[in-house]
C-alpha cells in the first residue's frame, strides 16, 4: 500500500519573523530627526553631543526599543561598555552584596558586569583576569591587594583601570577598610570584658591578605594590653572558609590545656561553625565561651545566641568601586584611596568570662 506524503505549502502573504534587532540606528535617526552619525555619537557617550540632542536620541531609541549591536558599538567607541570583577568566592553573602551594588551602579551608567571567581587561588585569579581582559573590559574590580605579579603587569600593559577592594592599599587604587583595625577592635572589646585567653579561627593567610591583617590587628591589641605575644595568650588556627571548618577548629581549641574563654572568628561563616559545635558539645555561649565574627551577615542577628560581629559596609564598597572605575573610564579626577567605616555590633554571643562574672556578683 502506497504511503501518501502531504507537503504543506507556505500560505500566501505569511509574514517573515523579524530579526532579533529589527530596529536599526537609521530608524532611530529618522525618529529623532538627526543624522546617523549623531545617533552613533549620542549612544556612545561622545561628550561633543549637546545634552538636549542626546536626550532626544535616547528617547527615540527607548520608544523604538532599539538595542545597539554590542560588537559594532565597541568598534565605534573603542569600548565594550563592560566592567569586570574577580571575587574570591561566589558563596559569600558579603561579596555577593558588594558585587550587586557594583552592578547596580555601573548599570545605571549603561555598563554591563562580567563576573568571575578565583576560589581563593591566585593563579586562577590571574587566569580569570586574562580572560576578562581578552573580552575587552573597560575596567576591573579586584578583591585584596596581594595578587600575582602578572595581574598588575597585564592590566597596566593594556591600560585597563582597576581598583582593589575590601582592603586599604598604599600602592594601588583601593576602596575598603583597615582589616588590621577590624582585628584590633574585636580583640580590644573582648579584653575590655576581661578575657585574656583568646583563641582565633582565621582563613589561611596565604589565600587572604584580609585574614593576615586581621590576625596582625589582634596581636597588636594583645601587645597594647600588656600581654606578651606568645601562644599562651593567642591560640591561632587557620582553616578554609567553610562552616564545617569552623566546627573542626573549635574542637581543636577545646582540646588545649588552657582553653580560651573567647574566640575571634575571621568571618561569620567560621563563627557559625564554632557556635554549632559549641551547641553540639554542650559548651554554653557566652556562659563558658564568648564567640565573635566578622562581616555581620543577615543570619548573624537571628542565631541563638545572636552573634557579635564587625559590620562591614560591603554595599558601599561596591558602589564606591563602581564610581571610581566609571570615573577612570571617563578620564575624570577620582580619589585613589577610599576608606569606608566598620562598626562593632555587640550581641548575646559575648560576655565577661565566668570568673569575672563570679567576682562581680
Amino acid at each position: 500500500m502506497a504511503t501518501k506524503i502531504s507537503r504543506t505549502k507556505p500560505r500566501p502573504g505569511r509574514l517573515r519573523r523579524p530579526s532579533a534587532n529589527a530596529v536599526t540606528a537609521r530608524d532611530v535617526a529618522r525618529a529623532a530627526g538627526v543624522s546617523l552619525a549623531t545617533v552613533s555619537r549620542a549612544l556612545n557617550d561622545n561628550p561633543a553631543v549637546d545634552a538636549r540632542l542626546r536626550a532626544r536620541v535616547e528617547a527615540a531609541a527607548r520608544r523604538l526599543n532599539y538595542t545597539p549591536h554590542a560588537a559594532a558599538r565597541a568598534l565605534a567607541s573603542q569600548r565594550t561598555r563592560a566592567i569586570g570583577a574577580v571575587i574570591p568566592t561566589l558563596e559569600s553573602q558579603n561579596f555577593s552584596l558588594g558585587v550587586q551594588a557594583l552592578q547596580r551602579r555601573i548599570g545605571e551608567a549603561g555598563y554591563t558586569l562580567l563576573l568571575a571567581s578565583s576560589n581563593y587561588d591566585p593563579k586562577e585569579e590571574l587566569r580569570q583576569v586574562k580572560a576578562l581582559a581578552a573580552h575587552g573590559v573597560d575596567a576591573m574590580m579586584l578583591v585584596g591587594r596581594s595578587h600575582e605579579r602578572g595581574v598588575y603587569e597585564l592590566l597596566n600593559a593594556k591600560g585597563i583601570p582597576f581598583v582593589n577592594t575590601w582592603v586599604l592599599d598604599t600602592e594601588q587604587p583601593c576602596v575598603g577598610f583597615d582589616n588590621r583595625q577590624v582585628g584590633r577592635m574585636l580583640a580590644t572589646y573582648l579584653m575590655d570584658l576581661g578575657h585574656t585567653e583568646i583563641g582565633m579561627i582565621a582563613q589561611r593567610a596565604e589565600s587572604s591578605d584580609r585574614s593576615a591583617d586581621r590576625v596582625a590587628g589582634v596581636r597588636q591589641a594583645l601587645h597594647e594590653h600588656g600581654l606578651r605575644l606568645r601562644e599562651d595568650h593567642l591560640q591561632l588556627i587557620e582553616r578554609p572558609h567553610k562552616i564545617a571548618e569552623g566546627q573542626l577548629a573549635l574542637r581543636e581549641l577545646l582540646k588545649l590545656s588552657r582553653r580560651p574563654t573567647a574566640i575571634i572568628c575571621g568571618t561569620d561563616t567560621l563563627a557559625f561553625g564554632a557556635l554549632l559545635e559549641c551547641e553540639r558539645l554542650g559548651v554554653g555561649v557566652p556562659r563558658e565561651m564568648s564567640i565573635a565574627g566578622i562581616n555581620d551577615v543577615e543570619l548573624a542577628a537571628h542565631l541563638n545566641p545572636p552573634l557579635t560581629s564587625v559590620r562591614l559596609a560591603v554595599e558601599e564598597i561596591g558602589a564606591r568601586a563602581a564610581e571610581y572605575l566609571l570615573g577612570r573610564v571617563k578620564n575624570l579626577a577620582v580619589a585613589r584611596l577610599t576608606e569606608v567605616e566598620v562598626s562593632l555590633i555587640v550581641r548575646a554571643s559575648t560576655a565577661p568570662p565566668r570568673a569575672r562574672r563570679s567576682r562581680e556578683q
